[in-house]
């Protein structure tokens, strides 16, 4: 991505400079608001390239997982908690981190705050890694002096976070590994196991089944063009990677994937419950609402949910309730829209916000519970098809062949 250089103004108009990298101009100017800055220049900068230090960095660390990024949060915490200095805490944690990556990120954040800047602002220069989400609770944190308990409520949600991402993944991969067997042992039985079949019905002279020469078919397909099929499943692949590298194509794909039968369900209801927990906490850290949907649309994981998101902040602006603009994306079971309104009667939104997280996320469990019950008859019928087919096109020629050698 380019680098630009800003100029801009903090809330107590003191003029700050820097750079960031983004996509364009909009996307910077989108930054700095987000951590409190009013831009004044953004221009974009042209260096030469570096390729072997690009090169260098691409390969001296991954990037920082959610285990990384949670015992950040967790020795933020203990540090600010403790009085112990930004700059001074940054360089201690630099040199104990495990992740090279994020050990050089600590380093120039505390360049940032060592030249006069801010926790939030400093953070606000890698999106890739810290989330507008992290950012705006560290601005809140910075604001009103309780930096050591956004540091915890952070570390909090990202480990309810990962566990929810876990229990999905950890549900998907049993149908996942079992489509994949089928697929491979059908390739292996065309390509090393049907042409046996098919020289020895060929030297008997049979008149075979419909299902026999189906299979036969099928097998002289697969060992006459099985390089062709490769090649067109390699280009299939690159394409759909490129299809969803693209706005519409990403977009689409987060849409399917709440239709999804099934596994559709439980995305959408992990989703929605990230989005409950992460509206909870930056609406108690004392967020302004618009601000608050602005952020958390970022956060969560699907462009389709982030859209209607966006759309209920549209409508807050225009005067709406929260209740009425969740109604409008259809996402929202009657009961969780329910404790919406209750909380805005109540004034208590954070902690009805806080038990439709908790509804959506017991809703998770026990989905997740039983899904491997619920895909079992669906892959059982699939194994079963399979198995019929290839019993009726091999079986039904062996007796033939076995009633000719009584005879």
């Amino acid at each position: 991505m380019p680098l630009f250089s800003f100029k801009a103004r903090n809330g107590r108009g003191e003029a700050l400079t820097g750079q960031i990298e983004a996509g364009s101009p909009d996307a910077v100017a989108t930054q700095l608001m987000n951590s409190g800055l009013t831009p004044i220049t953004i221009v974009e900068d042209r260096p030469t390239r570096d390729w072997v230090g690009e090169l260098r960095q691409r390969f001296a660390g991954s990037k920082p997982s959610a285990d990384d990024l949670i015992l950040f949060c967790r020795q933020m915490f203990t540090l600010t908690r403790a009085g112990v200095p930004l700059v001074r805490g940054l360089s201690g944690l630099a040199e104990s981190t495990s992740n090279p990556k994020l050990a050089r990120l600590l380093v120039q954040i505390r360049i940032e705050l060592e030249a006069g800047r801010e926790l939030s602002f400093a953070l606000g220069q890698y999106p890739a890694i810290f989330t507008p989400l992290m950012i705006s609770m560290v601005r809140v944190g910075e604001n009103t002096g309780r930096l050591d308990e956004a540091f915890l409520q952070l570390s909090k949600y990202l480990e309810r976070d990962r566990e929810t991402r876990n229990r999905v993944k950890e549900a998907l991969r049993y149908p996942t590994i079992v489509m994949v067997a089928i697929v491979a042992a059908m390739a292996a039985v065309n390509i090393l196991v049907i042409p046996k079949f098919a020289a020895v019905f060929q030297g008997m002279r049979l008149e075979l089944p419909w299902q026999t020469r189906l299979l036969i078919g099928i097998s002289d397909a697969f060992v006459a063009h099985w390089p062709l099929m490769l090649g067109a499943l390699a280009l299939a692949t690159v394409g759909t990677r490129a299809w969803l590298g693209t706005e519409s194509g990403h977009y689409r794909w987060d849409r399917l994937k709440l239709r999804l039968p099934i596994a559709g369900s439980i995305i959408l209801r992990a989703t929605l419950g990230r989005f409950a927990r992460a509206f909870a906490m930056t609406v108690r850290a004392g967020v302004p609402l618009t601000q608050v949907l602005t952020v958390v649309s970022r956060a969560v994981d699907n462009d389709y949910v982030r859209e209607r998101i966006v759309s209920m902040r549209t409508g807050v602006e225009r005067g709406e309730s929260l209740s009425r603009t969740a109604r409008a994306t259809n996402l929202y079971t009657p009961l969780v829209l329910q404790m919406m309104a209750v909380g805005e009667e109540t004034g208590a939104v954070d902690q009805m916000m806080e038990e439709v997280a908790d509804f959506y996320e017991r809703e998770v469990d026990y989905e997740i519970k039983f899904l491997s019950s619920a895909i079992e008859p669906v892959l059982i019928v699939a194994i079963a098809g399979m198995v019929l087919v290839l019993a009726l096109g091999i079986i039904m020629p062996m007796m033939e062949l076995t009633q000719l050698a009584n005879r």
